[in-house]
């Protein structure tokens, strides 16, 4: 026991020198930017709520200088770690950093210049901004957007970049990662360096969706298109997931001039549990699951095809209603279950931060939010839906149960 206690002490002893020359080292950095001590409590969690840390210090650069600054400092020390936190919305720690430094990314999110090269029009954007932020800058001010979002656009533009960052406009696009043509990145060495496809490639393709595990993503160019004026955002739910799946996997290989501009879906249970059932369908307000029209056959969970038409205001309305129900007539959804509504196509990209004000007035968003992702190949889903969904997750999770249809292509 005694020699026990004296290991204890003197690791205890050995960490405490670290941690203080650690300290010192950081407090010598000259930044245009701060290194808070003091307040570090949001930097030691994240919206998953699983893990917490302490970090020694947050750090809030003004520019990619202070950054490269601060791993500079940090590849001087033995056991000092960085890491970078956006908007905190990770799931298992990895914008934490115990006894580490965690850079507030928000804090040099920088300007946004919308530049044409080539015939195509880009936005060069901070890796610190929030996508809604970019939504709102290109579409009032230029009528353009980017091609893929997440569902969630109170995210960094670097976070989900160095993650894929994948929507219902995936299968048409590509992930986010895929509609970006340059980044600016500070190395591990804090070297800052400008990379694409023909630029420094390897680090281009390593920090899209690596993880910040091959630096931090300080600036990208983002290719943008002509946006949609409104959106037909409808929602169509299934008993069969076979009908369910095919259904989806054909409207993801239609022609682009044949097709939705937009297609996901979810699981939900077949119970009136709000958060996992009926009620989680509807679109708005005025709207009412009836469940006394759900087939006998049915389940102990259902599927719901989601998908959005893209319009502009000029379009006669009767054909889109006509053109939304030709493919609406090849789906085999269960035809009395179905949920329409038009809205603006800004606030159909920003409908997930209408569930985060409700769920914040409710208090409920810093839950702990345990998440997984995983991609399942054709083959093998059907299994999936046997084994998970009907047996497994049949009651709920207490949330969302996604799937997004991709093509290996797009990905």
């Amino acid at each position: 026991m005694i020699a026990y206690l004296e290991q204890f002490v003197s690791e205890t002893d050995s960490d405490t020198r670290l941690e203080n020359g650690d300290t010192t080292l950081c407090r010598e950095i000259e930044l245009q930017g701060n290194i808070d001590f003091e307040c570090s409590g949001s930097a030691g969690k994240d919206f998953g709520g699983t893990h917490q840390s302490k970090p020694l210090a947050v750090v809030r650069p003004v520019g990619p200088e202070d950054l490269i600054r601060v791993i500079r400092a940090a590849s001087r020390s033995t056991n000092l770690t960085v890491a970078a936190r956006g908007n905190g919305h990770s799931i298992n720690g990895q914008a934490m950093a115990d006894k580490g430094l965690v850079v507030e990314m928000r804090s040099m999110n920088g300007p946004m210049d919308v530049v044409k090269i080539g015939g195509s029009v880009f936005v060069d954007v901070g890796g610190g901004v929030l996508w809604e932020d970019v939504l709102i800058r290109c579409v009032y001010g230029f009528g353009l957007a980017p091609r893929s979002w997440t569902d969630y656009l109170g995210l960094t533009v670097g976070g989900t970049l160095s993650n894929a960052g994948i929507s219902g406009q995936a299968f048409r696009y590509g992930p986010q990662t895929s509609n970006v043509t340059e980044l600016e990145v500070v190395t591990g060495n804090g070297e800052l360096l400008i990379c694409s496809e023909n630029q420094n490639s390897e680090l281009f393709f390593g920090a899209l969706g690596g993880l910040g595990q091959f630096g931090i993503i300080t600036r990208a160019r983002v290719l943008l298109q002509p946006a949609p004026h409104m959106v037909r955002w409808i929602r169509m739910v299934y008993t069969e997931f076979d009908e369910f799946a095919s259904d989806a996997e054909f409207l993801v290989t239609r022609a682009e001039c044949d097709s939705f501009d937009y297609v996901e879906g979810f699981v939900f249970v077949n119970n009136d549990d709000p958060v996992n059932g009926w009620p989680s369908v509807p679109l708005c307000s005025d709207q009412r699951f009836d469940h006394c029209r759900i087939p006998r056959t049915a389940g102990p969970v259902l599927y719901c095809l989601e998908v959005a038409l893209h319009y502009r205001n000029e379009d006669d309305r009767f054909t889109i209603d006509k053109v939304a129900g030709k493919m609406l007539g090849r789906l085999r959804f269960c035809r009395n279950l179905k949920f329409e509504v038009d809205l603006s196509y800004v606030e159909f990209l920003l409908r997930v931060k209408r569930k985060e004000e409700e769920a914040k007035a409710h208090g409920i968003w810093d839950n702990p939010h345990p998440w997984l992702n995983l991609l399942i190949s054709k083959r093998d889903i059907a299994d999936f839906d046997r084994m998970v969904f009907k047996k497994i997750l049949k009651d709920g999770i207490g949330g969302p149960m996604l799937i997004y249809p991709l093509l290996k292509n797009k990905s």
